[in-house]
């Protein structure tokens, strides 16, 4: 996760891009595109899929290793836990790698009374189980408690956010497309 500035820079050079016209492509601001490159800057979902539509690659490719072995077995001694954002939930990706893959598997644990700051929407679906504790997510206008066992599916287009409203954690499988990592 470390070197996501690096890619984001070799990239664009690759593209024969100069940052003005990266800022222009993505909306994203010049300052805040150098504050990336240099690694002085945490980036948040939204902002990777901008850069990563502008630079003509998907989001898999700021977490790939350089040489991307197919695998379809995903052992959980190899699972690599992971923080977005600076943000206190914890990702782990489950998904194999290979060629043209279009679904995102990721187990997402919600430290307890959490709650996302922002609303999102994007182009995709999103699937989601709760294998442990409660969550409410908020769509639209919309407002849905689930608890273990309880799944919700919905397009990304609908304005989303979530929240863990106990004093647990929340473990939850998260199925999206497109790909986020």
């Amino acid at each position: 996760m470390e070197d996501i500035h690096k890619k984001i820079k070799a990239l664009r050079l690759e593209n024969n891009l100069t940052l003005k016209e990266l800022s222009e492509e993505t909306g994203l601001s010049l300052s805040f595109l150098s504050q990336i490159e240099r690694g002085a800057s945490s980036l948040s979902i939204t902002s990777l899929k901008k850069l990563a539509d502008a630079l003509g690659v998907s989001m898999i490719h700021f977490f790939e290793e350089e040489k991307v072995n197919h695998s379809y077995l995903t052992r959980k001694a190899d699972q690599k836990v992971f923080k977005m954002n600076g943000g206190e939930q914890l990702y782990t990706r489950l998904a194999g790698t290979f060629y043209d893959r279009k679904l995102e598997p990721v187990k997402v644990v919600l430290p307890p009374n959490w709650k996302e700051e922002h609303s999102y929407s994007h182009a995709g679906e999103e699937f989601f189980y709760i294998l442990e504790g409660e969550v409410i997510f908020h769509l639209n206008k919309g407002r849905y408690h689930l608890v273990e066992g309880d799944t919700i599916h919905f397009p990304s287009e609908l304005l989303h956010t979530w929240e863990n409203p106990t004093s647990k954690i929340t473990t939850i499988l998260s199925i999206t497309t497109p790909l986020i990592f």
